[in-house]
């Protein structure tokens, strides 16, 4: 257990969504934290007594002040790709441990083995980290539950009828929370170097039924119409079309196959898995107030990717 007091781990990622939430978590625990920002004003509102330096993963030589000291490292790629071969030398030069914010881009599942660009920039990163030495953890979400929001929020606030392709593609949607809360405990403890851990929710639900779990939540009867494929592309904005392609294969390859299920985050937090009928609960209100962005870019992580 990384000591109250101890050497400070460097957070990246520190104002998104998961990386947010490990800082709220370790700072909780008594574990003194920095967190890498680009741009100061954005770290505002992260807690009290979090240190926060300035860097940048497409400048390299930026991070040296953010690493300075440190010997844990949680990394979640958010640049290109062509600074991965630095930034992760500047990585081993300074720290000892790495936890690195990866996708089941290995899993042997139709789901999650579409190619695509952002899979392979994860497994390129990983090469990089193995051949340093670093002790690393690799730790892989499957398909956040926290998309539905950002994919469904406008239609449940409007008429409440969700046109989506592919209704009946299963998969098994992890709650952001324990995505963090796993994370944040590997790097408070010893004992995880080596370790490759899949996240997912603790059941299989299709994308429709996930819609029917959210409009019971909200207590509202809410309509899936199936809309075709195609049409659901040519409604993509232009800049979203590689994600949406990416989407629309994944969905369609785990068409007949039951989701990968893993009980990875109930063997490591001791607990059972937040289920998604447990996450529309407690994210009704998300459904119901002020709109949510809507982008593609927040489910890349679902097939592989970030």
């Amino acid at each position: 257990m990384t000591p109250t007091g101890g050497p400070a781990v460097l957070v990246t990622g520190a104002t998104g969504r998961v990386g947010r939430a490990v800082v709220d978590l370790l700072t909780d625990a008594g574990v003194p934290v920095r967190a890498l920002v680009r741009r100061p004003e954005s770290a505002a509102t992260l807690p009290a007594g979090v240190e926060i330096v300035t860097g940048d993963l497409t400048v390299p030589e930026s991070l040296d002040a953010a690493l300075h000291a440190v010997s844990t490292v949680f990394l979640v790629w958010t640049a290109p790709p062509w600074t991965a071969a630095a930034v992760v030398d500047r990585l081993a030069a300074h720290a000892r441990r790495v936890v690195h914010l990866s996708a089941p881009h290995r899993t042997p599942h139709p789901f999650f083995r579409q190619p695509n660009p952002m899979a392979a920039l994860h497994a390129e990163i990983e090469r990089l980290i193995a051949a340093t030495g670093l002790d690393a953890t690799i730790v892989r979400p499957g398909m956040f539950a926290s998309n539905a929001l950002f994919w469904w929020s406008a239609a449940i606030r409007g008429e409440g009828v969700v046109r989506w392709p592919y209704g009946a593609a299963e998969t098994a949607p992890v709650d952001d929370r324990d995505v963090a809360e796993v994370i944040a405990r590997i790097l408070r403890e010893d004992g995880h170097t080596g370790g490759d851990y899949v996240l997912t929710g603790p059941e299989p639900l299709t994308q429709a039924e996930q819609v029917r779990v959210i409009g019971d939540a909200l207590g509202r009867r809410l309509t899936f119409e199936e809309l075709p494929p195609d049409e659901f592309r040519r409604e993509a904005p232009e800049a979203a079309r590689p994600a949406v392609d990416m989407l629309l294969a994944a969905w369609n390859a785990t068409m007949g196959h039951p989701a990968h299920v893993t009980s990875t985050v109930s063997d490591l937090l001791g607990r059972p898995a937040r289920t998604f009928r447990q996450w529309a609960v407690d994210h009704a209100a998300s459904f119901t107030g002020d709109p949510a962005p809507t982008t593609l870019s927040h489910e890349r992580r679902a097939t592989g990717t970030t």
